[in-house]
């Protein structure tokens, strides 16, 4: 009689094994889905994203380091009279105040007198940390974003978690047109995007599980090109 009730056990077992590797397999399927209609999102907002022609004015502006076209963006802004003062977040440690102001050219007064430097952070989320301390020292109330569009989605999300109480307006910079998906046609801008896109996924994920977004903040819509 034992050995009867394992054989007849046997076929039952063997069929739970076969429905959970079938539900495991469609939840790979469907994370796998997820993720790549994400990317298509991601992608397709990401090459949609101009310049702005005329941003509204906030009360100081904050570049990202990781490109010349960022800062030099982020200089005209200051120059323009968009922003009271500049902070140049992530800038490397050998790099001198003398050094990075003959790098940007421009006025060396205004220089002087209202561009912040931050050479602590290393990474986007180490920018956010910096950024913060910087804006709630000044007790400013709105600032101009400055990086490029593949960054900014991630940036406004690290930056709107530390940033209380403080009005984000992107900036992105636009180096590539990548319109009218552009991008599947370009290796490295596709490598670029799905980099970022990941790491995007991956700074939600953290944000999910150990950070309450922070309440207060708001984010300006970026701009988009209109098809």
């Amino acid at each position: 009689m034992p050995a009867a009730l394992v054989r007849a056990a046997a076929p039952t077992g063997s069929g739970r094994l076969r429905l959970a590797l079938r539900i495991c397999g469609f939840a790979l399927l469907a994370v796998l889905a997820l993720f790549a209609g994400g990317f298509g999102w991601f992608a397709d907002r990401v090459s949609h994203m101009s310049t702005p022609l005329d941003p509204p004015k906030a009360d100081a502006i904050i570049v990202l380091t990781g490109g010349q076209s960022r800062l030099d963006a982020a200089m005209e802004l200051l120059a323009s009279g968009k922003g009271e003062r500049l902070l140049i977040s992530g800038v490397h440690p050998s790099a001198s105040r003398r050094q990075l102001q003959a790098a940007l050219g421009g006025d060396k007064q205004l220089f002087s007198c209202c561009v912040d430097i931050d050479r602590a952070a290393l990474d986007t989320i180490g920018n956010a940390e910096e950024s913060a301390k910087w804006v709630e020292s000044h007790a400013y109330g709105s600032v101009i974003l400055v990086t490029n569009n593949y960054h900014m989605p991630r940036s406004l999300l690290e930056m709107s978690r530390l940033l209380h109480g403080a009005r984000l307006e992107p900036y992105p910079v636009v180096n590539t047109n990548l319109g009218n998906g552009g991008w599947l046609t370009k290796p490295e801008a596709l490598r670029v995007l799905f980099t970022e896109y990941s790491k995007y996924v991956l700074s939600l994920v953290r944000g999910i599980v150990s950070v309450r977004p922070a309440e207060g903040v708001t984010v300006a819509e970026a701009s988009t090109v209109k098809n």
